[in-house]
């Protein structure tokens, strides 16, 4: 990802000023199942990637092989990714938006970028293997949520559709106390009228 984003941002002439925003500014890169780590930097309007940093970097992300494999290639919006905890930021706020501009910017096709630059078969298997943990963390996922619905249902947990159905009993019980304590008011009523009609006569 870092040698793709390195290459396509030193050659677009039309993301200069998106560099030039960035200058200074150092991303750490964390791939947690594998635990790689890489910084991404920019200085004089290009990027640079390096496995090591002796500074402090304005910006962490973090995210699993999958992760980032989501944001590249399965075209997921980062902040719907960010917002779902697949992948973590942290740090300086206006370098994590600059860097969205520039991401935003780029609309890399990442399996044609490796390609070009690593030649189709290189490019091709990664391209491939991407896809596929895309698709098997998608699968793992719907399956957690069919297992847990499956285990809510085992202990008589009630679902969005049973919860509705008591809702609604719930409502309409207690209209009709609405109902009954206005009979049961108006009976009072009744009742204290005719005793002061007895009282008086």
């Amino acid at each position: 990802m870092t040698t793709v984003l390195e290459l396509v941002f030193s050659r677009d002439a039309s993301l200069k000023p998106y560099l030039a925003d960035l200058e200074g500014r150092v991303f750490r890169i964390h791939v947690s199942d594998t635990n790689a780590i890489m910084f991404l930097g920019f200085s004089r309007g290009k990027a640079w990637v390096h496995s090591t940093f002796d500074g402090t970097p304005d910006v962490r992300l973090n995210g699993t092989t999958a992760g980032f494999a989501r944001m590249c290639f399965a075209h997921e919006d980062p902040d719907e990714l960010v917002f779902q905890q697949v992948l973590k930021l942290s740090g300086d706020s206006d370098a994590m938006l600059r860097f969205k501009k520039l991401f935003a910017a780029a609309d890399l096709d990442w399996e044609r970028e490796l390609r070009s630059s690593f030649g189709d078969f290189f490019g091709t298997r990664v391209a491939r293997a991407a896809h596929a943990l895309v698709a098997t963390e998608q699968k793992l996922a719907e399956g957690t949520k069919e297992m847990l619905q499956n285990n809510l249902h085992a202990m008589d947990i009630p679902d969005a559709e049973r919860l509705q159905q008591w809702q609604a009993g719930v409502e309409h019980f207690s209209h009709q106390i609405s109902k009954l304590k206005g009979r049961v008011t108006r009976a009072e009523h009744r009742h204290e009228h005719l005793m002061e009609e007895k009282a008086e006569s």
